[in-house]
């Protein structure tokens, strides 16, 4: 079994791509019951946020779970694997653990430092776990990519400005509409994103705030929230959504819908009755929330993640950020090092077992042999002999695990069964290798691709 991540992210493509990639909570399940019905995916768990779509799972061979996973991908994009593999990279073994624990850290966020993706990464396993498609591998690469977050938190100043891209795309909005303090914001979407761009908009001194959700039950509640640390704030309806839209200065969408919720049609309509005040739209839903015909309409600016992208692209971290990589790089090591030490456990458990059956066969002929030792005697010789065997099998047990956390160590392992004569169905490695290096991680699905081809070519031939 073998650890892989298939990813789709504003690295790799542009926001028309993710739109079509991009997966809601909804449908998580159901593609997550999908990879569990292929030939090779044993685990999987998905990472969707409004940047990034990606599918960790422990797969029988790379090249299996590499066909499953896109496959199961270019269906739910409704395209061809053609189509997507230049936007797709993959990471395999040790190079998917290096890779988890960066976005962890918020190292390959759009925002670097942001820490929306720790609370998005344990909602994704948890979701995961409750489904039943996680196992002991990715269970424990999860809960240590979170750890890992924390401590990058924790130990460097990679957040200190508290920035995601909700602040960023405010950030904008508030340069377009010359600050937003005393301003007219109508939010459409009550999730935790909508909660988030709520708080950011109260600590810019906006006016008023009128929210707008499918479930009103959801936006009420988010309303009171906001009322209860006095931001004058009400609900809108959907249905209403041009009435609500003409009386905004800024209008911020996230509602992880499926289609666009606000359309031209609904802004076209909210102008005809507004005055000639500017309209700024920031559009934070993956697909997007806001028609891309809006953008065109007079009076009307809008920021989405595109324009986001562009501009965050140059802007990576400093100081903190090479910081946080250093402590990224050190966890790789240790979680790697134990990986391997933890996979030689089954053969040292093996050879002791065999060591034990040893003393026990010889023992019993003992008593064949010498029958009239006495209970004390027997006891002693039992004692003697276990101690001798434990103290012969210390040193090369203890050394064999410290050889084999290291890079290429698995040969040890194997080196003590071909010694002992250990039955390699008893000594099964368990769980994953982890920190092989002859295998891609890093490429794009296509380069991927075209080696796998490559190799079975070489293999025809």
């Amino acid at each position: 079994m073998n650890l892989l991540t298939v990813g789709i992210s504003h690295h790799s493509a542009p926001v028309r791509v993710l739109e079509r990639v991009s997966i809601s909570g909804g449908e998580s399940g159901k593609i997550l019951d999908e990879l569990l019905g292929r030939d090779h995916v044993a685990e999987a768990f998905v990472i969707s946020t409004c940047n990034r779509v990606e599918i960790y799972v422990v797969a029988e061979t790379f090249h299996g779970g590499l066909d499953d996973v896109t496959a199961v991908l270019a269906r739910h994009a409704g395209t061809e694997v053609s189509e997507l593999a230049d936007h797709l990279y993959v990471y395999y073994a040790g190079a998917a653990v290096e890779h988890l624990f960066s976005v962890s850290a918020g190292l390959d966020s759009m925002v670097v430092g942001e820490a929306q993706i720790l609370g998005q990464l344990r909602q994704a396993y948890g979701s995961a776990d409750e489904r039943g498609t996680v196992g002991k591998t990715l269970h424990e690469l999860a809960q240590q990519a979170l750890r890992v977050g924390k401590r990058v938190h924790a130990e460097t100043g990679i957040d200190d400005e508290g920035a995601s891209v909700v602040s960023e795309a405010l950030a904008d909005a508030e340069v377009a509409l010359d600050g937003l303090a005393g301003k007219h914001a109508l939010l459409v979407g009550a999730g935790s994103m909508g909660g988030l761009a709520a708080a950011q908009l109260k600590r810019a001194g906006i006016g008023r705030i009128v929210i707008a959700n499918r479930t009103a039950a959801n936006g009420e509640r988010l309303a009171e929230s906001l009322r209860a640390d006095g931001v004058d704030a009400d609900t809108a309806d959907l249905s209403d959504l041009s009435g609500a839209v003409a009386a905004a200065d800024l209008v911020v969408a996230c509602t992880g819908a499926v289609g666009a919720v606000v359309t031209e049609d609904v802004v076209a309509a909210a102008l005809t009755v507004r005055d000639d005040r500017p309209l700024l739209a920031c559009d934070l839903g993956l697909p997007r929330d806001i028609a891309a015909e809006v953008g065109e309409l007079p009076g009307v600016t809008v920021v989405d993640l595109a324009s986001l992208q562009r501009r965050l692209s140059a802007k990576r971290g400093g100081n903190e950020s090479e910081r946080a990589g250093e402590i990224v790089a050190e966890e790789v090591r240790g979680f790697l090092a134990a990986q391997r030490s933890a996979e030689v456990t089954p053969t040292v458990t093996a050879l002791r077992k065999r060591a034990a059956e040893v003393v026990d066969s010889e023992l019993l002929r003992l008593d064949s042999r010498v029958p009239d030792i006495d209970e004390s005697t027997r006891e002693e010789l039992t004692r003697t002999v276990r101690r001798v065997v434990d103290k012969l099998l210390h040193a090369p047990t203890v050394r064999v695990k410290q050889l084999a956390s290291q890079p290429g160590g698995s040969g040890y392992a194997d080196a003590l069964r071909e010694l002992f004569e250990l039955d390699p169905q008893a000594a099964a490695v368990i769980g994953t290798p982890l920190a092989e290096e002859n295998v891609p991680g890093g490429v794009t699905v296509a380069q991927a691709l075209l080696r796998g081809r490559a190799e079975q070519d070489g293999e025809d031939r």
